[in-house]
């Protein structure tokens, strides 16, 4: 199936790693140009370098904290490409604390990584989106939005904020021809898996060790997700054929939730 997304341009976060990377892979596959950002600049441009030619790439060092870099960002990009058609934000991490280990510096630094990370984003995107015909938002999220983990905290209080702002987000821009949408993530094999992995001291080997964690959480499917199956949705929802999808949340978490 054709998404049409060949020839618009896009801008996704945290591009280096994980979903972000493999999103903005599945993105150019697609014939579309991409404004990729991290704060790890070469380890971006090594890791799209085979993706596609530079001319539909635009690769930069930003920090979606910082207000300044997402609009310094986001204009180098619209200059590239004379256009954007959406946005992924995607650039997150998860605290591993419970609420009595969570310090009110780590709390106030999880919504602004979370809310404003979103926001920085979005904000400079939003004059070009509404040039767009096809003008997509999408923000990648957690089931821990809507299912919190008492050994994350401040990361699921901060996601559920989030899906909050999301759903207003998608309210307010829908009559400016802007889509927003949310896709909510379980346990996904990327990065910071396989850090706690090796800071485990465990014997068991990764593929086992991944097989444990999927039984402990009660994830129906056994396994832990992958970034490329996290992308195909996202993609699906930036095409211009969902273009009667907004304020939705599609899970991507292997049966792990449990609300209705």
């Amino acid at each position: 199936m054709d998404l049409h997304l060949a020839g618009r341009g896009y801008l996704v976060t945290g591009a280096s790693s994980g979903v972000g990377l493999a999103t903005a892979r599945a993105l150019l596959a697609e014939g579309a140009s991409v404004a990729a950002c991290a704060r790890d600049p070469e380890r971006l441009r090594e890791r799209l370098a085979d993706a596609a030619p530079e001319e539909r790439m635009f690769l930069a060092s930003a920090d979606v904290r910082d207000a300044e870099q997402m609009r310094a960002f986001t204009d180098g990009a619209a200059r590239a490409f004379g256009r954007l058609d959406g946005v992924v934000a995607n650039a997150g991490r998860s605290l591993m604390a419970a609420l009595d280990e969570t310090g009110d510096d780590q709390l106030r630094e999880e919504f602004d990584l979370k809310l404003f990370g979103v926001l920085n984003t979005v904000r400079p995107a939003l004059e070009w989106l509404e040039l767009s015909t096809g003008a997509s938002i999408v923000v990648v999220n957690a089931i821990l939005a809507r299912q919190p983990e008492s050994r994350l905290a401040a990361t699921s209080a901060a996601r559920a904020a989030l899906l909050n702002l999301t759903r207003t987000m998608a309210t307010d821009y829908g009559p400016r021809g802007v889509r927003v949408n949310s896709v909510a993530l379980g346990l996904v094999d990327t990065g910071q898996w396989r850090r706690r992995y090796e800071d485990s001291g465990t014997e068991l080997s990764y593929e086992d060790w991944c097989a444990d964690l999927a039984a402990d959480r009660g994830i129906p499917l056994g396994r832990l997700g992958t970034a490329e199956e996290v992308a195909h949705p996202v993609v699906s929802l930036l095409s211009p054929r969902a273009s009667y999808v907004t304020g939705a949340t599609v899970d991507v978490g292997g049966g792990i939730a449990r609300y209705v």
